[in-house]
Parts: C-alpha cells; sequence; structure tokens
C-alpha cells in the first residue's frame, strides 16, 4: 500500500513539474522544431516517466538531473537569442533545394535528400508539377517551404493594379539582424553603402536596428529595437 501511494505522490509531483516546465518553455520548444528540441522533448519524457513511475530510482537524485537538464537548456536559449552563429550550430540551417526553378543536387547530396523525398512534399503542399516552383528551402525542422513563380501564384489585390506588380522574384536577404550587419548577404545592388544610405533617410542607425531584410519584391523591410507600443494585444 505505501508502495501505491509513493509511486502516486511521485507521479503527481512529476506532473506538476512537467506542466510549470511546460508553461515556462513549451511555446519555444513548439515554435523552434529541430533536431535539438527534438531529442530534449524526449529526454524530458523519459525523465518525468522515470520520475513518476520507476519507484526504484530515487526521486531527489532524478529531480536533480532533471532540473539541471533545464538550466542547460536555459543557458543554452539565452546564449542563441544573443549570438546568430551559436543559434546556427545548436538549430542547423535550412537549406535551399530550388533555386529560380533549378534543382540544386549537391545542396540535396549534402543533406542526403532524394527527389523522391522532393515530390512527395511538393504533392503533400498541392503542388504535383516541379515546373511550378521558384524557390524550396527545407526547413530545419524538415519542412518544405515553396515559393511559386509569379504566374502560377494565386491571385491577389495587388495583382488587380498591374503597377504594383512586381515581376522579379527572389529569396529575402537578411542584412540586419539583432543589430548585427549581415556581411555575404550584401551585393552590388544591396551594398553596405545602399543599406548605410536607407537608414540615414529614415533617422536610424545600426544599433537601433533589430532585423532588415530585403523581402521577395525587393522592398527593404526594418524593424527597430523599441517598437513604441503603448501596450500590446492580449490574447488568449
Amino acid at each position: 500500500m505505501e508502495e501505491v501511494v509513493y509511486t502516486v505522490l511521485r507521479t503527481v509531483v512529476s506532473i506538476l513539474i512537467l506542466m510549470v516546465c511546460s508553461l515556462w518553455f513549451g511555446k519555444q520548444i513548439n515554435a523552434h522544431i529541430n533536431l535539438y528540441n527534438f531529442a530534449l522533448s524526449i529526454t524530458i519524457g523519459s525523465f518525468i516517466a522515470n520520475m513518476g513511475f520507476d519507484i526504484k530510482l530515487n526521486f531527489m537524485p532524478m529531480l536533480s538531473a532533471f532540473f539541471t537538464l533545464i538550466l542547460i537548456f536555459f543557458l543554452f536559449s539565452l546564449i542563441s537569442s544573443k549570438n546568430r552563429m551559436f543559434r546556427k550550430w545548436l538549430s542547423g540551417r535550412p537549406t535551399v533545394i530550388i533555386e529560380k526553378g533549378k534543382i540544386l543536387d549537391k545542396n540535396m547530396e549534402k543533406i542526403r535528400y532524394t527527389l523522391d523525398d522532393l515530390n512527395q512534399q511538393l504533392r503533400e503542399l498541392g503542388i504535383f508539377d516541379m515546373i511550378e516552383v521558384e524557390f524550396a528551402i527545407l526547413e530545419v525542422s524538415g519542412k518544405l517551404s515553396v515559393m511559386k513563380k509569379t504566374k502560377y501564384q494565386n491571385t491577389t489585390k495587388q495583382d488587380l493594379n498591374p503597377s504594383l506588380q512586381n515581376k522579379d522574384v527572389i529569396i529575402p536577404k537578411e542584412l540586419i539582424m539583432n543589430g548585427k550587419i549581415i556581411e555575404k548577404n550584401f551585393n552590388t545592388h544591396y551594398s553596405n553603402t545602399w543599406l548605410i544610405n536607407q537608414l540615414n533617410q529614415r533617422k536610424l542607425e545600426i544599433k537601433d536596428i533589430q532585423y532588415a531584410v530585403i523581402t521577395s519584391t525587393g522592398h527593404l523591410f526594418i524593424d527597430v529595437n523599441q517598437d513604441q507600443l503603448t501596450s500590446a494585444i492580449d490574447l488568449e
């Protein structure tokens, strides 16, 4: 009887700990589906199961190990939020599979991604003809993101006004992230000098910028560090 009560108490405590931890960083894990977070989720589940049901294991050492794991995850998350290179190392990087309608065989070979995999994921996105694809990027989560060629895209309000149309479609180029310039994304058209001029016109400095990107239509989007919002929308 004592073992039953002990097991019930361990299970209740373990579930409560899991609920608190899920509320704390659950959104971050779900929003960043990668190999690291996937392995972490499995490890956390294993810890909770053993803490709750395996009475042969001492509860306190297991609890200490669990909190150590959570602390390491928190530190890694904190570092990755400040350091882009560490974030790439920890989470991995997306891989371009199709660029301007051309399949990039070498990129596919590097990640052991086959044409069968590509065709399957395209069909899952409702694309049965590869000729429709302008860009295809395999995300770190394993999902395929696709940008169709202009003539195969759905009609929008912008299409009703030909003067607003932009026939050239490019992959968005990130120029500034977390206040740091990404030099390798500059080219002869979108140069460092061009960016500085654009910021000067907006009376901004690089240190003021949280994120700056050239959109797929060739426009510069800028997000500053201070959004000057009086209050955020409250959503449940």
